[in-house]
């Protein structure tokens, strides 16, 4: 088996997603007492989250650099970057270090092509859906890419951060996020890219009549795939 290295702490609730889910996948796959060989650092939300307000992106890059070195001095075969926002930053990362980075947005794309899709939404929050940086990368998979509405970002951040992260799970809000993967369907998406770890705690594939790629599940797949090989 293979050392998952992870960087986490954007934020620690959803690291602490990844860290549980690839235990017990490991532990499906394997059997008895197996449990995922992982070496994980944890930065400073507050830190990271206040360079990212201020567009100090080279900042952001610097930290995340850092925990990625440490990582995989720790010894991981690979990294994870346990975000989808901060991967805006992931080709820096990645130039730093000797041992592959499994980028998200790579491991999407390749779930959303074997459904035979060429036309995919997306929602996650404001910065995910406003910059390039993560849809062009699914883009250069061949997939067209639809966001909702500017005038929705807003609102996927407030459900984002006013309440998923801090655990409060409402059915106003799911019924705001089914909503709009209905306006993504309409405009021509085949399937929706649930784009955060947090929506994955509010919507689920029973509450879609389309298909739903939730980024969290498929990366920690992809990471059991490649350990276990």
């Amino acid at each position: 088996m293979q050392t998952i290295g992870l960087i986490g702490g954007m934020r620690w609730e959803s690291s602490s997603v990844y860290y549980e889910m690839l235990n017990r996948g490991v532990q499906e796959r394997r059997g008895g007492l197996s449990s995922a060989r992982t070496v994980m650092t944890s930065v400073d939300f507050a830190e990271v989250d206040a360079l990212q307000r201020a567009e100090r992106w080279d900042d952001v890059a610097a930290v995340l650099t850092a925990a990625a070195q440490g990582v995989e001095r720790a010894g991981a075969d690979f990294l994870l970057l346990c975000t989808t926002t901060f991967h805006r930053v992931a080709d820096q990362v990645a130039e730093a270090v000797d041992v592959p980075v499994l980028h998200l947005a790579d491991v999407v794309a390749d779930a959303v092509r074997a459904q035979g899709l060429d036309q995919v939404g997306f929602v996650g929050t404001s910065l995910a859906m406003s910059r390039s940086f993560f849809l062009d990368r699914l883009r250069s998979h061949g997939l067209t890419v639809h966001v909702p509405g500017a005038h929705h970002h807003e609102e996927l951040d407030a459900i984002i951060y006013g309440e998923l992260v801090h655990g409060r799970v409402l059915d106003s809000s799911r019924r705001t996020v089914v909503g709009l993967l209905e306006e993504l369907w309409d405009a021509g998406a085949g399937g929706v890219v649930l784009g955060c770890t947090e929506l994955e705690q509010l919507v689920r594939q029973a509450d879609a009549e389309l298909p739903l790629f939730p980024c969290t599940s498929l990366h920690v797949a992809a990471a059991l795939d490649r350990a276990l090989a």
